[in-house]
């Protein structure tokens, strides 16, 4: 006789083609859910407690070797660069239209003072990722942006 578990703290992960760690939630038994697993793929049954709540570098996550969710320190780094960027990007939209586009009675050096500031600003969050070391120090970096 096959015995099946059904434990809803129960998840199934595996490491994605794309990166980061699928998480596969069992509405039944974790054996019918193994079904979802692409083939020759490996894969960890693992309690929902070994894996993180906060999703922010949720495409950084790896299998660690007792099978908890970990996080790639640079793939961290590299995630919190390219939120600092689009960040930064927001920030100087106001002040590189205004310099691209010559706009009458704007003032060119202020806002070419406003993005110095911006660069400066900008500048010491991306010296902060770069000597985190925690995910969550990368996190309160990008507070800041």
């Amino acid at each position: 006789m096959t015995t099946t578990t059904t434990m809803t703290t129960s998840r199934i992960i595996y490491q994605s083609e794309s990166g980061g760690v699928a998480v596969i939630v069992p509405t039944g038994s974790v054996e019918l859910a193994l079904k979802d697993v692409p083939p020759g793929v490996p894969y960890e049954i693992v309690d929902a407690a070994n894996i993180p709540s906060d999703r922010t570098f949720r495409n950084a996550w790896v299998i660690g070797m007792d099978g908890c969710v970990e996080h790639d320190l640079d793939q961290c780094r590299a995630i919190g660069h390219d939120k600092r960027r689009a960040a930064r990007t927001e920030a100087f939209a106001p002040f590189d239209e205004i310099i691209a586009k010559q706009i009458p009675g704007a003032d060119a050096l202020a806002a070419e003072a406003a993005r110095a500031e911006i660069r400066d600003k900008y500048a010491l969050i991306q010296d902060a990722i770069n000597v985190s070391e925690t995910p969550n120090e990368i996190k309160s970096a990008l507070e800041d942006a």
